[in-house]
């Protein structure tokens, strides 16, 4: 007996379905079907064009991840072999992202989701329709992909795409639970950007994901601070080291434009940008002389409420601190249009993969 979400999925699948054909001039004689448990697809549309018998066959998905898609794909086709002649196989899923959809296109399937996206070709008919808006619950499900405990994993996998990971190991590496790792690795898994390998899970597109990631981006939770000093050049330079070195209390990153400076040199910011937990805080405070900014600030400092962006940390020379090449390429995201330039720069210099 099917789930009850199962048929309810597919109940309001066969609907949007029959409003589609409804939808198409010349198309007549609609016969739109759930199947039973013993058939190989879930819905079957009989109907004529140009006095023409066709029949759909259709795949029904109650996500519409690419793994998912890839797999209602497998099983159209596998029934392609002993359907009647004038079928037609279509996936449909109550979402479809660009890259589910790209993949049906590439197995020239059809699609039909209920956010009104779709593409059908048969005769002289195509028709293909894209929907603007994401469904909210898909875009909180993405989100919740890229939040700070979420995004301590994505930073380790990132970190060196290539080994593959056991969950435990990843959860370890990550100071996150297991059930987090496993839950972040299935949602990849989902999605297409990693795999399950015999030695573990592996990234598959860190291009992908971290493209994902920068669409969706939003620093880290905290607050940020900007402060103004009176100190330049060599002597704020000098001040800034000095709050980073090892004997200083707390803890202080260059980040955004001030750490592309030494990971990837390319757009010039007279700022300094910074981030510090309370204890690094009151230590460049002092170091660096800073005073509250009437207006603007030359200082600009994030104090985060989880310390992902410090486990994450790189050393590009003994003395200076900077956030990660993805942190970094991510804060420059957010910059602006000078920012993203700057970010394209680094991503092509220190963020390669293939």
């Amino acid at each position: 007996m099917k789930h009850v979400e199962a048929l309810k999925v597919e109940r309001e699948a066969l609907e949007a379905l029959s409003a589609l054909l409804d939808a198409i001039p010349g198309v007549q004689h609609v016969e739109v079907e759930l199947t039973d448990l013993d058939a190989h697809v879930d819905i079957i549309a009989h109907f004529t064009f140009a006095d023409r018998p066709l029949t759909l066959i259709c795949e029904v998905k109650s996500s519409g991840q690419p793994r998912f898609v890839r797999g209602a794909i497998y099983q159209l086709k596998h029934h392609l072999v002993t359907a009647q002649r004038n079928s037609i196989p279509l996936v449909i899923a109550p979402f479809l992202s660009e890259q589910a959809q790209a993949i049906c296109r590439e197995e020239q399937v059809g699609y039909l989701d209920f956010a009104g996206n779709a593409l059908i070709a048969f005769d002289t008919v195509y028709i293909e329709r894209t929907a603007g808006a994401q469904p909210k619950a898909e875009k909180r499900a993405l989100r919740s992909l890229f939040k700070p405990k979420s995004a301590r994993i994505l930073r380790t996998l990132l970190r060196d795409p290539g080994p593959p990971w056991r969950v435990a190991e990843l959860a370890h590496a990550a100071g996150v639970s297991i059930g987090l790792a496993s839950s972040v690795g299935t949602a990849l898994r989902d999605r297409e950007w990693a795999i399950k390998t015999d030695d573990g899970l592996a990234l598959r597109d860190p291009d992908g994901l971290l493209d994902a990631w920068a669409g969706e981006y939003e620093p880290p939770e905290g607050r940020q601070v900007r402060l103004y000093t009176h100190l330049h050049s060599a002597a704020l330079d000098d001040a800034v080291r000095d709050a980073m070195s090892d004997h200083a209390a707390g803890r202080v990153l260059l980040g955004s434009y001030s750490a592309a400076d030494w990971l990837a040199p390319y757009a010039r910011n007279s700022n300094r940008y910074l981030y510090a937990d309370r204890e690094g805080l009151a230590h460049l405070t002092e170091a660096l002389k800073l005073t509250q900014a009437e207006k603007g600030g030359n200082v600009i400092v994030n104090i985060p409420n989880e310390d992902g962006v410090f486990a994450d940390m790189v050393r590009p020379e003994p003395g200076i601190a900077c956030t990660s090449p993805v942190q970094t390429y991510l804060d420059l995201i957010d910059g602006g249009e000078r920012g993203r330039e700057a970010a394209d720069h680094l991503r092509r210099e220190l963020l390669q993969w293939h």
